[in-house]
């Protein structure tokens, strides 16, 4: 779908029944600003039109976003410009930075979407890059630096400024193949996200899940669909951090994040991606289930290197500061470290049939029993049998209880049903912080 010169045509696909009241209407624009009902939720929305902004347009901009915080709706971006009119010289410089300014304020107050529909580079980018969640078209371009001013600097990059790319880089949150997806996906997430940080979370008809939960074939997404109602499951952030999925789903009918971890070490970009999500969900108090199945941390000084302490940091410093409902899932591994960073959870299921232990039960028992594994024969197998022992004895989900790690054991079969009743004690939760200005989180 090409979107119309005046941006009616992608308004039309955005809002329901393709009606909306456009806004500050001033004859020819650059920005058309609009208001109506998206998937039954009222949304105001911001499209522009491909042409370059003047001031003027930027101020219409900053009037739509500061009429969604003060009404408590939502509102959508669709990006498509030129860039600004660079004949207005320093006005059309101020008018991005009020523009950077507005977007910035409102954040976490009501949800910010940018949909990426045709060329978005430069502060528009910037802008895109800050919403809570940014939906991308392969038709369309996202960069901070034009491709081809970075290939003339001898710095080329296969893709550069896709959709794909911004995927990687874990910018673009859902990836789809047009603008008329892009609109309607838009409509999607407006219709499972709050109106606002105060508002609650969206009910909708609860569904038997799509799947059963499986130890021996485990997949993270699998597992995530266990667990929610059947269709009910908005993958995020697929393009990065493979090793955690992450989604939006409904729960017994109540929307919940769910980020999921898959049977390997947690790598920087998976555990940077798993943060990002937790602290979208906690802006808007979207309960977060997070099913715990990792040996830990990429143990590598390349990636400590790389920052991986940094974000590992941040992820437990997430986790600690969230006020929204926290149910962890523990279903295979939890060890270690990654384990102690998302452990803090209201409620923890512990799934018979899991292992929670400071370090991978084997290196355990060669630190424990190590005389007595070097006085045997076959080393290798000692290990492994004591391992498996010491694992039975005081790693299971009933020590697990024991110790107050985990608050209910329950068998594979039950797992949703006590996650449904865990966050239904947990619906009501209320949490008040110290004062502070904000935390200082190593982001």
């Amino acid at each position: 779908m090409a979107i119309a010169t005046s941006g009616k045509d992608v308004l039309a696909k955005f809002y329901d029944e393709g009606a909306y009241r456009e806004l500050y209407a001033q004859g020819q624009s650059a920005v058309v600003a609009a208001f109506g009902s998206a998937n039954g939720t009222p949304a105001y929305a911001v499209c522009q039109t491909g042409a370059a902004m003047s001031a003027k347009d930027a101020a219409k901009v900053v009037k739509t976003l500061q009429l969604a915080a003060e009404t408590g709706n939502p509102v959508v971006t669709f990006y498509q410009s030129a860039g600004v009119k660079l004949e207005e010289g320093l006005d059309a410089l101020a008018g991005t930075a009020e523009v950077a300014d507005a977007v910035a304020k409102i954040s976490g107050v009501v949800p910010q979407i940018a949909v990426v529909t045709g060329l978005c580079g430069a502060s528009n980018a910037l802008a895109a890059a800050n919403a809570d969640l940014c939906i991308m078209s392969r038709e369309a371009q996202l960069f901070l630096t034009a491709p081809f001013t970075s290939a003339a600097a001898g710095d080329k990059k296969e893709g550069a400024g896709s959709a794909d790319f911004a995927a990687k880089a874990g910018v673009a949150a859902i990836v789809v193949d047009n603008a008329e997806e892009a609109a309607a996906k838009a409509a999607e997430l407006v219709g499972l996200l709050p109106a606002n940080n105060l508002a609650g979370p969206a009910v909708f008809e609860p569904a038997a899940p799509a799947g059963s939960y499986q130890l021996a074939k485990y997949k993270a997404e699998d597992a995530v669909k266990s667990l929610a109602d059947a269709d009910s499951v908005l993958p995020l952030y697929e393009g990065c951090g493979s090793r955690v999925y992450t989604a939006l789903a409904t729960v017994g009918g109540n929307v919940a994040g769910i980020a999921a971890t898959e049977d390997a070490a947690l790598c920087r970009e998976s555990v940077s991606k798993m943060a990002r999500f937790v602290r979208l969900c906690d802006a808007f108090s979207i309960p977060v289930v997070t099913v715990v199945n990792t040996e830990g941390f990429a143990a590598t000084s390349t990636g400590d290197e790389a920052g991986g302490l940094r974000e590992a940091a941040r992820l437990s410093g997430t986790y600690g500061d969230a006020t929204t409902a926290l149910v962890n899932v523990i279903t295979g591994k939890a060890y270690g470290a990654a384990c102690a960073a998302m452990a803090h959870a209201d409620l923890t299921i512990a799934v018979e049939g899991c292992t929670i232990s400071p370090l991978d039960p084997k290196a355990v028992v060669t630190v424990l029993y190590k005389e007595e594994l070097e006085q045997g024969n076959n080393i290798a197998g000692d290990t492994a049998k004591k391992a498996a022992q010491y694992a039975a004895e005081h790693c299971s989900a009933a020590a697990a209880v024991a110790a107050g790690l985990a608050d209910f054991a329950v068998p594979a079969a039950e797992a949703r049903a006590a996650l449904v009743s865990a966050l239904d004690m947990l619906s009501t939760k209320r949490t008040q912080r110290l004062p502070k200005k904000h935390g200082n989180m190593a982001l």
